[in-house]
């Protein structure tokens, strides 16, 4: 089959209004999902191969600057550091319009020069494009009467990866990443952030908790409707699992027949600056799976709110430990960032906990000390650890001086770190199983009674300080690189 039949693929136009231009890539992005789509019915409905391959293509942000001249150097995002060629491809530009319209000016206004929007020469997977239509999906391979890539597109790892962030893309062209993420890279994590979370991509909010335990859920659903009912909060709808979504007090929340993997809630605002909770149980697998897919939508900070293990004999159940730094023994993420690499605490992030901690508990200063721990909070992959020869593992953890230990809490900071996401860690003692205080049903019903609501409540206020705080201020440069994209 060498003919190739494509949607009109106009000449790239130049912009120097970043609304225009993204209107430009939804216009580009819709002409190019409505004919896959046309097209993936029309052969459905045949039962037959068409005589022509079908392909539509990504739209792109492209952009050139010629001078060496710096901009505003305290800025981490929003520019280049040397002249010559960039570009992205970019997916679903409906839905990251504000980020879209955020980076783009703050190229334009830093370098004084256009941006140019036009087709890309990346094709554009049928399984993504049909994601765009309710009700339409993609056979399995078989399935249809045709062998479908034959016709169609589909995804290609060559172009779904995360070798930008890893600082291993090597540009085509001379051209080098204006983003972290290619589209193809985004489209394929929307997927998995709906298949693992059972709520669409569009509800998730800029600022994240992860725990792991679902007592914090229930939690959760009663600050937010204590927020829903007060007009003045700022906080509009709460979705639920399955995307059911109130924006009332007493809206009601049927019972998912089915729960997801990481059962994610959403106390949303209109600007998508509101809270996204998300139990991503137990283990680093699933720390490191639901950070990897949530980076793509870029939020402005994501936080650890989970239990733990007290290492400590002057240590008690229901103390709180802020991660200062991490021991990494969860192995998760070796290959994609080794584990010589620091992972800095961030200052702001940092700050924010502890006056939030502060606030919550009525304590500060040399007082908190009574309640509150910072140290190294090591991370490890063997939730049974306990039970191996301690000689070994023990000494470790001494040796690092770590207060506290966890199976989530270095994977979430090491891929905030990877992904540019300000991250950071406050955990609750629930157990001191080198203190004869194992997690036994018994043991730890009163502390869970008496401490989750405490625990969420700090860190939904730490996110709600770093909501006020201007971006240029959140988005460290501890987390940039030596030749680091323009796109945040």
């Amino acid at each position: 089959m060498n003919d190739v039949k494509t949607p009109d693929l106009p000449a790239a136009e130049s912009f120097t209004d970043a609304k225009a231009a993204v209107a430009r890539l939804i216009e580009l992005y819709d002409s190019a999902t409505n004919f896959l789509c046309d097209e993936f019915i029309a052969a459905m409905s045949a039962g037959a191969a068409p005589s022509s391959r079908m392909r539509a293509y990504y739209p792109e942000v492209r952009f050139t600057t010629t001078t060496y001249a710096q901009v505003d150097s305290r800025l981490s995002f929003g520019h280049v550091a040397d002249p010559g060629i960039y570009s992205t491809t970019v997916t679903r530009p409906d839905l990251f319009r504000h980020y879209l319209e955020q980076q783009i000016g703050l190229l334009i206004k830093n370098h004084d020069q256009p941006v140019t929007v036009g087709v890309s020469q990346t094709p554009m997977p049928v399984h993504f494009a049909v994601a765009s239509r309710p009700g339409l999906t993609v056979p399995q391979e078989g399935a249809a009467r045709f062998t479908l890539r034959d016709v169609f597109d589909v995804p290609d790892l060559a172009t779904t990866n995360d070798d930008i962030v890893n600082g291993t893309y090597v540009p085509e062209n001379g051209v080098g990443p204006l983003s972290l993420f290619t589209a193809q890279r985004v489209d394929y994590s929307l997927a998995r952030l709906s298949h693992y979370t059972a709520t669409d991509p569009e509800h998730f909010q800029n600022h994240v908790l992860f725990t792991n335990y679902q007592f914090y859920v229930t939690e959760f659903e009663a600050y937010a409707r204590e927020q829903l009912a007060d007009p003045d909060s700022g906080y509009t709808s709460f979705v639920s699992t399955g995307n059911v979504e109130i924006t009332k007090a007493d809206g009601e929340l049927p019972a998912s027949l089915k729960m997801p993997q990481m059962p994610t809630y959403h106390l949303k605002r209109p600007d998508g600056n509101g809270i996204t909770l998300v139990n991503i149980g137990v283990g680093p697998s699933n720390a490191k799976t639901a950070t990897d897919h949530i980076a793509v939508l870029r939020p402005h900070a994501w936080l650890m709110v989970g239990h733990c293990a007290g290492l400590r004999n002057s240590q008690a159940l229901g103390d709180f430990v802020l991660a200062h730094a991490y021991l990494r023994e969860d192995h998760v993420l070796d290959d994609d960032l080794p584990v010589w690499v620091p992972i800095p605490a961030l200052a702001e992030i940092q700050v924010a906990l502890e006056e939030a901690v502060a606030e919550e508990t009525g304590l500060e200063g040399y007082d908190l000390k009574r309640i509150m721990r910072t140290g190294t909070v090591a991370s490890h992959d063997n939730r049974n650890w306990e039970l191996r020869d301690q000689s070994g593992p023990v000494q470790r953890l001494s040796q690092s001086r770590a207060i506290a230990l966890d199976m989530e809490s270095a994977t979430i900071a090491a891929n905030g770190y990877r992904f540019r996401v300000p991250y950071g860690t406050l955990l609750c003692i629930s157990d001191k199983p080198l203190h004869g205080e194992l997690k036994l049903p018994g043991m730890a019903s009163d502390f869970y009674r008496t401490q989750v609501s405490r625990h969420l409540l700090i860190g939904i206020k730490a996110m709600e300080r770093l909501r006020t705080m201007p971006l240029e201020r959140l988005h460290s440069r501890k987390l940039r690189s030596f030749d680091e994209t323009a796109f945040l």
